[in-house]
């Protein structure tokens, strides 16, 4: 039997397992692929499992776990993935600590980004990942943890373009993240800082604004909160595989900022 005549056997074993909470038994199920066929099976996999599957999966292995699944997805499926990770968010969740849900899925997407050293599988998932308006609400939420921070990112790169060095006031690891994600996708950069910044319609704007110290003070300018992104990203949760959001829904808002 030809490997490609056992895919969809193990597509079906692997979502079983998945959906059963048995995701030990879908990595054995992987690493027996890998054995059989090469790494390239399990990547023809992981890009047909249904992305609710691959959402499950993946959020079982944050926080530095080993998973084949990390390795390997292709970049597409864990972009159509994302849009799924909030479907099992309850209101007590976000309204008691949204902070805390930021930062496991932040765990999730710098686990995924940062699993190897391959620049260029790292270009491909950041693009992927920002290319959708759910992926954009996603990195949204992530810079809301550190808005001062993301705000001094953007202006290094209006004034400094490809030879930015990263250097803020703080060494919040969201900054090698967001710089990441510039590098990979101006569009999706500028997505994601609009989500989180509605007032401004293109990042030199954020350039000029700055934060206070005082955390009682009001912002001078709109800010969407961690919590209204949280809810914002469930409300894109799609039905159906169909209604997986489509790239490039929302309008760019690109500067040229490593041009």
């Amino acid at each position: 039997m030809s490997t490609n005549s056992n895919l969809p056997a193990l597509t079906r074993q692997v979502s079983e397992l998945v959906l059963a909470g048995s995701l030990g038994h879908a990595e054995q199920a992987f690493s027996d692929a890998v054995e059989a066929h090469g790494d390239l099976a399990v990547v023809e996999v992981l890009a047909t499992l249904a992305p609710q599957v691959t959402a499950l999966h993946l959020a079982g292995f944050d926080g530095g776990k080993t998973s084949l699944a990390t390795l390997l997805v292709p970049p597409k499926a864990w972009a159509d993935s994302l849009a799924f990770f909030a479907a099992t968010w309850s209101d007590d969740m976000i309204e008691d600590d949204p902070e805390r849900v930021a930062e496991s899925l932040f765990s999730h997407v710098h686990g995924i980004v940062f699993s190897t050293d391959d620049a260029d599988r790292r270009m491909e998932l950041l693009a992927e990942a920002s290319a959708s308006d759910h992926g954009a609400t996603i990195f949204a939420i992530l810079f809301s943890m550190a808005p001062k921070e993301i705000l001094e990112v953007a202006g290094e790169i209006i004034s400094k373009g490809p030879y930015i060095t990263g250097q803020t006031s703080s060494d919040s690891d969201l900054v090698p993240l967001a710089i990441e994600l510039a590098k990979a996708s101006e569009d999706g950069w500028d997505r994601s800082l609009f989500e989180l910044f509605p007032d401004f319609r293109h990042s030199a704007d954020l350039a000029d604004a700055e934060f206070s110290d005082d955390p009682d003070e009001e912002p001078k300018f709109m800010q969407r909160s961690t919590k209204e992104l949280l809810y914002r990203l469930r409300k894109q949760v799609p039905t159906s595989r169909s209604n997986v959001p489509k790239r490039g829904a929302r309008k760019s808002i690109g500067t040229g900022i490593f041009s």
